[in-house]
């Protein structure tokens, strides 16, 4: 096995996932990308072997060099993510250069968006405009291979089925089942996986969150009876908590598009077992 390809990507996700960490904690607070970084804590500049990707953190276990404050661990978790994320991107379209560049930057935008959503609880509008217009890339790219409309329209009605499902959910409930900026986020993702592939996308964000927000609150109920913070979540998980959706519907989304999972398939095994 040709362990080149592997080291690349790996190396080119830490370096990204360092990258998009900034642009995490710096967007929406009026701060540019550029600049130096600094402790939070202890505003100490930080040198630049204390910024290696992984690398830094696991030396210096942690926490900073200068006040030894915690580092927080979302830090590490965004590096080692993106690098995975980068990996399967390889190996899924390794034989289609421009499909892999697609998917690089479409998961760079996954990235910001599931660990915002996490934190804050909302979707940037500048994240699911950039995911937009890589889907109208990615369907203009598809129909100038394909050539073929009626796919191209099965592409574009499975956008618009997936955001209208998410609207209505939205504007039934007014806002307490789920967030507008997951019905949003859903347009260009359907677009993507299009047809019944957006079918199974919506289907499987349920199915995932129903079984992450039971393991969660599970978890928490044994430790220390609900009082326990767990992963990036600020406050305690109870039954009323408002849980992220972007993160479930990521996750279906890359079941669909990397994997080919299909409701259907699954269900007609169950039935059939």
């Amino acid at each position: 096995m040709n362990i080149v390809p592997y080291v690349f990507f790996i190396v080119l996700g830490v370096i990204m996932g360092s990258f998009l960490n900034v642009v995490i904690y710096r967007l929406h607070t009026g701060r540019s990308l550029g600049g130096r970084s600094h402790c939070m804590s202890c505003g100490k500049t930080l040198s630049w072997y204390e910024l290696l990707p992984v690398v830094s953190y696991l030396a210096l276990r942690g926490r900073c060099r200068g006040c030894a404050s915690y580092i927080p661990s979302r830090y590490l978790i965004v590096e080692i993510l993106t690098a995975l994320l980068f990996v399967l991107g390889w190996r899924t379209f390794s034989h289609d250069p421009l499909m892999l560049v697609f998917s690089l930057v479409l998961f760079a935008f996954f990235i910001v968006i599931l660990v915002y959503d996490i934190r804050h609880t909302i979707i940037p509008d500048e994240m699911t405009i950039g995911v937009g217009v890589l889907a109208l890339l990615f369907l203009g790219y598809t129909y100038a291979v394909t050539g073929d409309m009626n796919a191209l329209l099965a592409h574009i009605a499975g956008g618009l089925a997936s955001a209208f499902f998410f609207w209505s959910l939205w504007y039934l409930s007014k806002g307490r089942w789920i967030g507008l900026g997951d019905a949003k986020l859903a347009l260009p993702l359907g677009a993507i996986v299009g047809g019944t592939a957006a079918f199974s996308m919506v289907v499987f964000s349920f199915w995932i969150g129903a079984v992450v927000s039971l393991f969660l609150l599970a978890l928490q109920r044994l430790l220390e009876k609900g009082t326990t913070k767990l992963l990036f979540w600020s406050v305690p998980l109870t039954m009323k908590s408002e849980v992220p959706f972007a993160p479930f519907l990521l996750a279906s989304f890359l079941l669909t598009y990397i994997f080919h999972a299909d409701t259907f398939s699954i269900i007609e095994r169950l039935f059939h077992w």
